[in-house]
């Protein structure tokens, strides 16, 4: 039960970015994201994916995996527009 619940909110969390993510790569507009935001997440859950590797933990690897490839992919497009 506790490893479903972990994979539940991992899905959840990680597919709130989906939306953000296909609007950024369709419109390659990213006028209204902060970079500071899409830096910070992108760093952060890279730190998540270290620490779920290092204590081997399912949900926080496929997650954190997932999410930090979106936010970097959000955060590049946020990074070249400003350019």
């Amino acid at each position: 039960m506790i490893q479903f619940i972990g994979l539940f909110a991992a899905v959840l969390t990680t597919a709130a970015f989906v939306p953000q993510a296909i609007k950024t790569i369709r419109t390659r507009s990213t006028k209204d994201l902060a970079v500071s935001t899409y830096a910070m997440l992108s760093v952060g859950t890279l730190l998540w994916l270290s620490y779920g590797l290092l204590i081997k933990d399912l949900p926080l690897i496929l997650a954190n995996a997932i999410t930090a490839s979106l936010a970097s992919t959000i955060l590049y497009f946020k990074l070249i527009e400003k350019s």
